[in-house]
């Protein structure tokens, strides 16, 4: 298909602007009418993501390689635009995950309590339109330029319920965590351009033996976005403190744009150094394994999802570097697995990491409580989010037949053809086999953990007791995701076989990951013996219940209470005495802060415990950075005069100091 006759990049922009438009006519019509607003800010995100998900379907399926330009009066360069298949892969999931958001946000914010929900529109649509803006832009100031809208629009969304204790606190860290990665952005960009003259993609080159440079600068700036540790600092501050919906959004798409820089930076430079691929080997091991240890310390459970994603961008970073070896080592069908598992479970987590944001957002809005310790129970009363919640929590575990399992498998399946290789590249799939074990063996524990405490069990607390069940156009967009996780698990094959175009941009050849070989037939009988395993179980336990209860009278006590005469909720397992003997193991990595006063004497009058996990990068790296930048500052206060001359005196200053360096060099 020609690029130049192509209609797609028009689409994509035409659905831009309808999200533009439509958020602010949102926000307009707020003022007077809430009903009005919610109307236009959710029907113009529906019809938009409708648009832009058919464009990114076509464009894949089709493989499609179309640029748009238009003149404009920014510097280095014009304003284009274009979709190709690594594009229009991150579109997908971008678009289906911010629609099923848009629609649980009606029922997530109902009542809005006299509040203007313009003013939630406005932002959540300039924020899909900039997450889809980064993605074709093709010039380097557009893309910044979308990249600060896009965290500016996040921002806004994370303080949105600024009454709340701590969440200006955490919009902030997200702020100066996001811009510290923009000026390692800044410094690629114009190195990158700096050869050609222009900012346009095309006209990009990397100095000779520079690329090593420019992609450590793309791994922090980008990395610092999508979560990687140790620049994830942000996020389990900024998810917990966003509404739910925004969270998903987030989580499940906003720091996959950090991915596809990463990987976008691969094609635009076209070949990197072998230490950048165990780099980032390296780094995703590390945020798998650290993510999920400290997920399991968590008793805030969107907190947990926020360290959850830390981990699975530590599972797509496994997968990218494993194609990153096999690509420099010049081992084809591992440098396509890896990439194929990396790219398929950037998919797959926005799938079942939006649904247990969706979830957990349910479990908040009818419990009001986001600590573990105090739900329980909920199953009863909440049987559809708890349903859709553990649809989830196994696909996040990576369990046949949902679709976390296809995404590691593939990458399974590189690092084991690398063991039967000599080399480097053995060591490198060694790495990959340990970690991804590590890490699915700690992620069921996790989520066992929390969906065990939180759903099943009494009721902790007064606020769990009389939780309700979510709305429908609540329940409606959980139930999708969930069936989108079975779905992709169970034509897993199809799946991959759409996105190999993407994987061909990636590890430059055209090797096939679905048409051939173990993918091709491990998949459906894998996962659909799964399934059938599942169900014969389910039904001999019910054939055996039905079998042992007939003729039975049959009626509800409680659970056996060992021997205790008048049982209490607080006789249960709690979330953390669940996780304790992995997370005391982990204690040296984890070091948790104790204090407790455990009984004493016959009759003991009080005892208390009490546990925290800090957070070991912000502790030990960002904050005393972040106070010796602070004290540094401080001492230039003396230039605050407060009057207005100084100010432009400063600004004369600095003019001239410029014009003198662009005319030395």
């Amino acid at each position: 298909m020609s690029a130049e006759p192509s209609i797609f990049p028009f689409v994509l922009l035409g659905a831009l602007g309808l999200l533009l438009a439509s958020g602010v006519a949102s926000a307009w019509s707020g003022r007077w009418s809430e009903r009005t607003s919610v109307l236009l800010g959710v029907s113009g995100a529906l019809a938009a993501c409708l648009a832009g998900l058919g464009a990114a379907l076509a464009a894949l399926l089709f493989r499609v390689d179309a640029v748009r330009s238009f003149p404009w009066s920014m510097p280095y360069g014009a304003f284009s635009v274009g979709i190709d298949p690594l594009s229009a892969f991150f579109l997908i999931p971008t678009f289906l995950l911010s629609g099923l958001a848009a629609i649980y946000a009606v029922g997530y914010f109902r009542p809005w309590h006299g509040r203007n929900p313009g003013r939630f529109w406005l932002f959540y649509n300039a924020l899909i339109a900039s997450l889809a803006l980064v993605l074709i832009a093709r010039n380097g100031v557009l893309f910044l330029v979308a990249w600060e809208a896009m965290s500016l629009a996040s921002f806004f969304l994370v303080i949105h319920d600024d009454e709340a204790d701590g969440v200006r606190d955490a919009g902030w860290t997200y702020l100066v965590a996001t811009h510290v990665g923009t000026a390692f952005l800044l410094a690629l960009f114009i190195l990158l351009g700096r050869h050609g003259g222009s900012q346009d993609f095309a006209a990009f080159a990397a100095p000779a033996g520079s690329a090593g440079l420019l992609f450590l600068l793309a791994l922090i700036g980008f990395g610092t976005k999508a979560g990687l540790f140790p620049f994830h600092v942000w996020l389990p501050e900024a998810h917990p403190a966003a509404p739910s919906p925004v969270s998903a959004v987030m989580s499940g798409v906003m720091i996959k744009t950090g991915i596809y820089g990463i990987v976008r930076t691969l094609v635009l430079l076209g070949g990197v150094p072998v230490w950048c691929a165990w780099l980032v080997l390296g780094l995703g091991a590390v945020s798998g394994v650290l993510g999920v240890l400290f997920a399991l310390a968590q008793r805030d459970l969107k907190r947990l999802l926020a360290y959850s994603s830390v981990e699975n961008v530590g599972i797509i970073a496994l997968g990218i570097g494993l194609g990153m070896l096999g690509t420099v080592y010049g081992v084809p069908a591992v440098a396509a697995l890896g990439f194929a598992g990396g790219l398929l479970h950037v998919l797959n987590h926005a799938m079942f990491k939006g649904l247990l944001f969706l979830g957990a957002g349910s479990v908040v809005h009818a419990a009001g409580t986001r600590n573990v310790e105090r739900l329980g129970g909920l199953f009863t009363r909440m049987p559809w989010t708890g349903t859709a919640f553990l649809a989830g929590s196994i696909a996040i575990c990576g369990l046949p037949p949902f679709n976390g399992f296809a995404g590691e498998f593939l990458i399974y399946l590189g690092s084991f053809k690398t063991l039967l290789t000599a080399g480097p590249v053995a060591l490198g799939g060694l790495v990959v086999v340990v970690a991804l074990a590590l890490i699915g063996g700690l992620a069921a524990a996790c989520f066992t953990r929390a969906f065990g405490i939180a759903f099943l069990g009494e009721p902790r607390s007064a606020d769990a007791e009389h939780a309700h069940e979510a709305d429908v156009s609540m329940r409606g967009p959980m139930f999708a995701l969930a069936a989108m996780c079975l779905a992709i698990g169970l034509g897993a094959s199809a799946a991959v076989r759409i996105m190999e175009p993407a994987v061909a941009m990636l590890s430059g050849s055209a090797v096939a990951v679905s048409g051939s070989g173990p993918t091709q037939w491990l998949f459906p009988i894998a996962c659909g013996a799964a399934l059938l395993l599942l169900l014969a179980w389910v039904g001999a336990l019910a054939f055996l219940r039905r079998r042992l209860l007939a003729g039975r009278s049959v009626r509800t006590a409680v659970t056996w209470d060992c021997g205790y005469a008048v049982p209490a909720p607080s006789m249960q397992y709690t979330a953390t005495g669940f996780a304790q003997p992995l997370t005391h193991g982990a204690a040296a990595i984890l070091r948790p802060q104790v204090a407790s006063h455990p009984p004493g004497g016959i009759f003991p009058v009080a005892a208390s415990f009490r546990s925290e996990t800090p957070d070991v990068a912000r502790e030990r790296l960002f904050d005393p950075l972040f106070r010796g930048a602070a004290n540094l500052l401080g001492r230039l206060r003396w230039l605050q005069q407060g009057r207005v001359h100084w100010y432009v005196l400063y600004i004369v200053v600095v003019l001239v100091g410029l014009l003198a360096w662009a005319l030395r060099s």
